[in-house]
């Protein structure tokens, strides 16, 4: 079970300003800003670059994915409102079900379209001029554009709000088009000025990294997350890949550094615990891997693969009693798996050599 706190992880890039500064604007409410999804986290924020970056598909694929965690999804919007970088919309009382109710807007592109700004608000109550939105996506929708090219397209016209007053039609699946006077105009800059984008070098470098990691390339991508650091030093995300990359390509020494400095960056990010005291023990260096893994435990004691490494490594140790205590507790968080059989067998094995001992 992921434990959910003050930990806020952003999945694409910020549109409105690079990830560092969010994370300052965090560090000032005593949370924590992380890349993608850890375990503490509690709010995932869905950054819009997504949406230069994937296709529809990719995206419905990830936000499913995200929506079977535990975190809350938050638009990008929200996230600035949260931190209080943007201003919160006037009050209203329309709930979702009743603008689902009186636009006939698809519930699924409804969703999507929420989570990538398209409407004043952010979350319910929603306010008239959503409904109106609602109404014109709607129209959109059933003229053959798609919730992407929608989401896409709005935001290059300035605030969605002033979409209300616009009349708006599908030009094809990946495009919408607004009547201004009398002339028809697309929603993608080539008439209305677009906002220029914010640059983050290190979210290239971010994704060039996981690009080369998935790929395999360690050593490549342990130099990119590196250049991600060298733009911002407070990242414990890319400190803490480079590690895991460092480790992949056989450089423990250098992979040990980057453990230690996410975990510098972050005392409580609870997955570089763990990974360092995976390299640690590789290494023989037991008292200190036992003290890493107790450390995870201490951080998230539900951390079900931090208390089974420990009972195994008690166990490799000698030390069978330590063993069946860290079992008896894994079996509590798991009853099912492949795991739980081996943790009920080394508890049985255990319990045996006590007899034998007392006999």
């Amino acid at each position: 079970m992921r434990k959910s706190d003050s930990t806020v992880g952003i999945v694409g890039a910020l549109s409105a300003f690079p990830r560092r500064l969010a994370a300052r604007a965090m560090g000032t409410k005593g949370s924590r800003l992380r890349r993608g999804l850890t375990r503490h986290t509690g709010t995932l924020v869905l950054g819009r670059t997504l949406l230069d970056k994937l296709s529809d598909t990719e995206i419905e694929l990830k936000v499913a994915s995200l929506r079977e965690t535990d975190a809350t999804l938050l638009s990008e919007n929200g996230f600035l409102r949260w931190l209080g970088l943007l201003s919160a919309p006037e009050q209203s009382n329309l709930s979702r079900q009743s603008l689902l109710d009186q636009s006939k807007l698809d519930a699924r592109a409804f969703d999507l379209l929420v989570l990538f700004d398209a409407f004043e608000h952010h979350t319910e109550p929603f306010s008239f001029r959503d409904l109106i939105l609602s109404r014109k996506y709607a129209g959109l929708l059933a003229g053959g554009a798609t919730w992407g090219a929608i989401a896409r397209s709005v935001h290059r016209s300035g605030p969605v709000q002033s979409l209300t007053a616009m009349s708006l039609h599908p030009g094809g699946p990946k495009r919408i088009r607004a009547l201004i006077g009398d002339q028809p105009a697309e929603l993608d800059g080539q008439r209305l000025l677009a906002l220029a984008p914010i640059e983050d070098e290190s979210e290239e470098y971010f994704s060039l990294a996981e690009a080369a990691e998935a790929a395999g390339l360690f050593a490549e991508a342990a130099v990119l997350y590196g250049h991600c650091l060298s733009i911002d030093p407070n990242d414990s995300v890319a400190a803490y890949n480079r590690a895991n990359c460092l480790k992949a390509a056989n450089d423990n020494s250098e992979a040990a550094n980057a453990y230690m400095q996410a975990i510098k960056r972050d005392p409580d990010f609870v997955e570089a615990w763990f990974n360092y005291a995976g390299l640690l023990r590789e290494e023989g260096k037991i008292a200190i891997a036992r003290q890493h893994l107790k450390t995870a435990i201490d951080i998230d004691p539900d951390y079900a693969d931090a208390i089974y490494n420990l009972a195994t490594l008690e166990y490799d140790a000698g030390n069978l009693g330590e063993a069946r205590r860290w079992w008896v507790r894994y079996l509590e968080l798991d009853q099912d798996s492949e795991w739980a059989k081996t943790a009920s067998r080394g508890i049985a094995y255990a319990d045996l050599h006590t007899r034998k001992s007392a006999g």
